[in-house]
């Protein structure tokens, strides 16, 4: 539970759009944007640390080409990985929901 600064009471959630669920969108975005961030520091930091080490030559991960099986292996990650952060963009319904009978049976309109 987030206080105010002075302790008291849990302020209202701070709102730009019309919308709150957008403005919650936007801070999952941010709070991920804010991750990749941390992780290319980190990664550029390793790859310093081992090229100063001797364990990598400098350059040596620019010029990596995967074998051909490699890949094929990394494309078809790319792919599911494409195609599961599309999936919310296209509109439809995760879920299976309920089948049309059974929605008839309490009067959904959905099912006529």
């Amino acid at each position: 539970m987030h206080v105010s600064p002075a302790g008291g009471p849990p302020l209202p959630e701070q709102t730009f759009f019309n919308d709150p669920a957008i403005d919650r969108v936007l801070g999952v975005a941010m709070t991920l944007a804010a991750e990749v961030w941390v992780l290319r520091d980190r990664v550029r930091a390793m790859e310093a640390l081992l090229t100063t080490g001797g364990a990598l030559r400098a350059g040596a991960l620019d010029a990596y080409a995967p074998a051909p099986a490699e890949a094929e292996a990394i494309a078809q990650d790319r792919e599911a990985f494409v195609a599961q952060l599309m999936q919310n963009l296209l509109g439809q319904q995760a879920s299976k929901g309920a089948p049309p009978d059974l929605l008839a049976r309490f009067g959904d309109a959905r099912a006529r």
